[in-house]
């Protein structure tokens, strides 16, 4: 059944939400302190049964020079290629070294990054949340951005991002972050619209929020979420981004995804799966992106 607005409310639907006067600056001053620290980026290869791809062990200064982990897989002996940074969901991690093989089977190099602290744990939500500067997700949207400046470093130049739920909307905010992507894929985008989220979903992880909420209610978690909000980010990103949302999903409420995407400033398009919940059409989607992609990232 549908979890929230009917499809052609969702068309009309816009987001309440309105960004910070300084929201531009707290983020141009947070990632300017996180690449004033060396970008020492190490590559170990990883031994594995592969045959067709070469697979590294990747590590990353992000946050405060904390060392974030990913994986890198390429086709084997190759360098230079575009690259797609993928971002996983709420709770999740990189997974193993010789599984999601699909973006460097394709001939990309993939690299995929493991949110801080999240191996199979909840309450993220809320760490940090009395204050801008101490929350949860000021730390993983600079993880995600040196994720990006990683790569590079590694030899891509041309550089896409992307992620299913969480991973959605860290992709977001890295496109919102980072003016010079070429492409973004956000797959039921997650920490978007909190408002919205708030009132009308019943399922984590929104409501740790809420949960919060009643236990603190004197307290409000939303001048620290305006600033993190994919709606605002949206609103600065300017690389051209694929959607795509399940009108059965009760995760991610899909007019909290619509408000990220009226506002999203590049170009953009929307896939709505119309009998699909939190996977948002999952490998068929994903077949959209991975040819959207190859028309956007110059294969060597």
């Amino acid at each position: 059944m549908l979890t929230d607005l009917d499809l052609g409310s969702l068309w009309e639907y816009r987001s309440s939400y309105r960004r910070p006067a300084d929201f531009d600056s707290f983020w141009d001053s947070t990632l300017a302190e996180a690449r004033s620290l060396e970008l020492k980026v190490e590559a170990v290869p990883v031994d594995t049964p592969l045959r067709t791809l070469d697979v590294f062990d990747v590590t990353f200064p992000g946050f405060g020079g904390d060392r974030i982990r990913a994986w890198l897989r390429t086709p084997r002996g190759a360098s230079g290629l575009p690259a797609v940074v993928q971002y996983h969901g709420y709770g999740g991690n990189r997974g193993s070294a010789a599984e999601n093989l699909t973006w460097a089977s394709a001939g990309f190099a993939h690299l995929q990054v493991e949110v801080r602290d999240q191996r199979g744990g909840t309450g993220f939500m809320t760490r940090g949340i009395a204050d801008r500067s101490t929350y949860f997700y000021r730390r993983v949207f600079v993880d995600a951005v040196r994720a990006v400046d990683a790569v590079r470093a590694l030899g891509s130049a041309d550089v896409a991002v992307i992620g299913n739920s969480q991973g959605g909307g860290i992709a977001l905010a890295v496109a919102g972050l980072v003016p010079d992507l070429v492409a973004v894929h956000a797959q039921a985008p997650f920490l978007c619209d909190f408002r919205r989220a708030l009132n009308v979903c019943g399922r984590p992880p929104y409501t740790e929020l809420t949960t919060y909420l009643a236990e603190n209610r004197r307290s409000s978690v939303f001048p620290t979420l305006s600033y993190f909000d994919g709606v605002g980010f949206a609103a600065r990103a300017i690389a051209p981004a694929w959607f795509s949302i399940g009108l059965m999903d009760d995760i991610v409420p899909p007019s909290t995804v619509f408000g990220a995407y009226h506002a999203y400033a590049g170009p953009r398009q929307i896939q709505v799966w119309e009998h699909s919940a939190h996977e948002a059409g999952g490998s068929d989607d994903l077949d959209i992106a991975l040819d959207a992609f190859r028309s956007r990232l110059e294969m060597p």
